[in-house]
This record gives structure tokens, sequence and C-alpha cells, in this order.
């Protein structure tokens, strides 16, 4: 599926619609270059679950969790890792196997750590179209068919 949006709101209300389908256990590898939309995504996804704490990008603490809403949120940043250990030392497989969503930006640096149905989503700039273009594609994406 490949969605267009021209601006932050856009992709916040299509991350929220996607949300409002996904079930518990989902893991989302977010890939896309800095500025792309990764963080708005993130508030969007967060919205669309029931969180309302505010969401913001986990650079420097690599994971945030997010609770209150119909399913927990672990919000993982793994542009920092350097490798796996890494990821074993936050403790990513009780979230990953867990009953709440995992949403990891930059997941591409830790491919490994990924389960074989992680949902997949890229967030590319369309610059020819304008300055606040992108092209939103998800694949792998476990809703039933019509919900989003």
């Amino acid at each position: 599926m490949t969605r267009e949006s021209r601006s932050e709101e856009e992709t916040e209300r299509f991350a929220a619609e996607l949300a409002a389908a996904v079930p518990p256990g989902t893991v989302i590898a977010l890939e896309g270059d800095l500025g792309a939309g990764k963080t708005a995504f993130a508030r969007g996804f967060a919205r669309g679950l029931g969180i309302t704490e505010p969401v913001t990008s986990p650079t420097f603490t690599i994971l945030q969790s997010y609770e209150g809403g119909r399913l927990p949120l672990w919000h993982f940043d793994l542009y920092r890792l350097e490798d796996e250990s890494e990821m074993d030392e936050i403790g990513y497989e009780d979230c990953f196997y867990g009953e709440g969503v995992s949403l990891v930006e930059w997941a591409s640096r830790m491919p490994d750590c990924l389960p074989e149905n992680a949902v997949h989503v890229e967030i590319s700039r369309v610059p020819e179209r304008g300055d606040d273009v992108r092209e939103l594609r998800v694949s792998g994406f476990p809703a039933k068919e019509g919900e989003v």
C-alpha cells in the first residue's frame, strides 16, 4: 500500500489509521532519511492507539515506552546503536514478542533482530512534487482486508 502525504498532519492521520487496526505483537520497521517524517508518523501512530502523552524521537534514550492506549507502544530509535548486543541490553525481545506494538526507527541497522513478519514502512521525500510531499510505502501490514 502506498500513500502520498503533503504535510505532517496527513502523515499523522495515516499513521493513526494504521494504529487503529494493528493487532498486538506487531513490529513495525520504520525507515526514512533524517527529517523524512518518522517522528510525525510515530506521533500519529501513538494517537491512533489512544496514547495522549507527547511523543518524541528516542534518539538519545533508544527506547521510549507509552501506555494508556489500546495497546502499549514501544518506540525504538536504532540510529546510535553499533551492534546487536546493544539490542539485547535494552531487552528488545520482551517488546517485540509482547502484547504491545513496537515501532522501530532505523530498523535496517539491526535487520537480524526483526521478526520475519515485521511490517515495513518507508517514508521518502518526493521533492519534484513539493517540499513537504512524502510517499509512505507500507508492506506486510496484518490488518484484515478493508480495515485500512
